[in-house]
């Protein structure tokens, strides 16, 4: 196999020179774009036919494959960005318009969109020029709650919770911003789904949600997607949570110099190390961290332990951003 950051000088110029696959294509509508898939994502909004801003396609794509032994293949370039998972498939992102998708042997379209709509697609939305973390976003009468923090932290856990509340999902696991307006960054609606844990799912009720069935063994989170309860409008970026767990609900307000780390360190492209941030992306990166660290509120909030506590976490959140709003 070659080094993991190889040059795709291998990938030629025609997106699917072999194994064309004829399929059906669809169009959605997510992150502010119109999506023309031959994958079928279910998870999306429906879009009328027309002109695409991003087109996903199905063929081969033609770089080895990972091994069984090495699971994963990641390389990346100024304008193209290859992703491979050896029980799932092969994903090439050119510029900022086009996914081509080589799925593994005998992988359905299901297995393929838990990477698309995740990784795949905040690369794709970071090469757009958007700020993307790895959090869950909600709206709330016209203001937002961001939850970051590490896995197992609660992020879905506490946006189900707010959902419950009567509030809006933005987004969940990929939250894009649109820094286009300094000073004033939106987030940018994803699509009305989340994911939760069996045991978040049975203690938070999400009405008439419905229930996807499970992606594969060794995914335990279920898809709920939402009938009701998903803003489809930006949404001002006001508030940043960086959860923990705690003996009792709390939020403390963090200083621009020890929210910079955070921001940083759940940003999406972080992930996958300095190689996914070449030449000016790095600068340009920092510049963006920077920036909603200086003009959003970040805190530090304590989620009680007990999911038969999380909604003294969202009587909080609520009180916090009303003192927000009132102090703006």
């Amino acid at each position: 196999m070659m080094p993991r950051n190889e040059p795709l000088a291998a990938y030629s110029d025609d997106p699917r020179p072999h194994g064309r696959v004829v399929r059906e294509r669809r169009f959605y509508r997510a992150y502010g774009l119109t999506i023309a898939s031959e994958v079928t994502l279910p998870e999306l909004e429906p879009a009328a036919p027309g002109t695409a801003d991003v087109v996903i396609a199905v063929g081969a794509i033609d770089l080895p494959k990972p091994s069984p032994e090495a699971a994963t293949d990641f390389r990346f370039e100024p304008n193209r960005q290859y992703l491979a998972w050896h029980a799932v498939g092969a994903f090439l992102i050119s510029d900022f318009s086009r996914i081509d998708i080589e799925p593994a042997p005998g992988v359905d379209d299901t297995l393929i969109a838990f990477p698309l709509l995740g990784p795949v697609m905040a690369l794709l939305l970071h090469r757009r020029g958007l700020l993307v973390l790895h959090a869950s976003a909600i709206a709330v009468a016209g203001r937002s709650a961001i939850f970051m923090g590490d896995k197992g932290a609660g992020k879905s856990t506490t946006a189900s919770a707010m959902i419950r509340a009567g509030h809006q999902l933005l987004t969940d696991d990929v939250v894009a911003l649109d820094l286009a307006h300094p000073g004033e960054p939106m987030i940018v609606p994803g699509f009305p789904q989340i994911k939760l844990a069996a045991d978040a799912a049975a203690a938070i009720s999400l009405g008439q949600a419905e229930v996807r069935p499970q992606v594969h063994p060794a995914i335990d989170k279920m898809q709920h997607r939402l009938n009701g309860g998903f803003s489809g409008d930006k949404v001002l970026a006001t508030r940043i949570y960086i959860l923990q767990r705690g003996e009792k609900a709390d939020i403390t307000p963090l200083p621009a110099i020890a929210a910079l780390p955070a921001i940083i360190k759940f940003s999406y492209v972080t992930r996958f190390g300095r190689a996914a941030l070449p030449d000016h992306f790095a600068a340009a990166h920092l510049r963006h961290c920077s920036g909603i660290a200086n003009h959003v509120g970040v805190c530090r909030l304590e989620v009680p332990t007990g999911l038969d506590r999380i909604g003294e976490a969202v009587d909080l959140i609520e009180r916090d951003l009303a003192a927000g709003s009132r102090r703006s």
